[in-house]
């Protein structure tokens, strides 16, 4: 999976375009600028975006081409990122560090998505937001972007289970139009997702 990342991110044109992710940019301009976590950045749209707003970003993905595109977009932006080079089974952060994770397009097998957003809730700040959007499994049937594996794609059911623990502000399926570069062009059937780490969860 590390090669076909490193593939794709080898191009010159950056394959998901340079503006930021729709749904991230709704929630964040409601949200003091913080400390900020955008696991699986790829080429760091939307790190360098929350970097130009204010926010203290931080960023990991498994993709070192990812990583220098991300590095070069901040740079022509003036602003600066800390983006390690991890994948999400081994990337770690203090607990109650971030005031928002936002986990854009981030989908894995079931295990693997499971682990990841159990590490997420510990990491946010009590307070602190988690904010994602991802293909739901209709998705199946566009051809917008996105996994073919069915168990990949992730319902509102699923992430209001995994983030049972935190207070729902949003959960909901929708229909919308991505313009997102190359990879992510057309008609896409989403979850998007806000929950609120209350000061009880440990």
């Amino acid at each position: 999976m590390n090669n076909f990342w490193n593939e794709r991110y080898r191009r010159k044109e950056y394959i998901y375009g340079t503006n930021p992710n729709h749904f991230l940019v709704e929630q964040l301009k409601d949200i003091p600028a913080g400390r900020v976590l955008i696991p699986c950045d790829g080429e760091g749209r939307n790190s360098v975006f929350a970097a130009k707003i204010g926010w203290k970003t931080e960023a990991f993905d498994l993709s070192v081409e990812g990583m220098k595109k991300a590095h070069q977009l901040a740079s022509h932006n003036n602003v600066t990122i800390s983006y390690r080079l991890a994948d999400v089974l081994t990337a770690e952060y203090p607990p109650d560090r971030f005031n928002v994770i936002a986990l854009m397009y981030a989908h894995f097998s079931p295990e693997t998505r499971i682990s990841l957003h159990n590490k997420v809730v510990t990491w946010l700040k009590p307070g602190g937001v988690v904010v994602v959007e991802a293909f739901n499994p209709l998705q199946i049937n566009n051809t917008s972007g996105g996994p073919k594996d069915a168990s990949m794609l992730y319902s509102e059911e699923m992430l209001n289970n995994d983030f049972s623990n935190l207070q729902t502000q949003i959960s909901r399926t929708e229909t919308i139009v991505l313009d997102e570069g190359e990879y992510h062009q057309g008609k896409a059937d989403v979850v998007r997702y806000v929950g609120i780490k209350t000061n009880n969860v440990a």
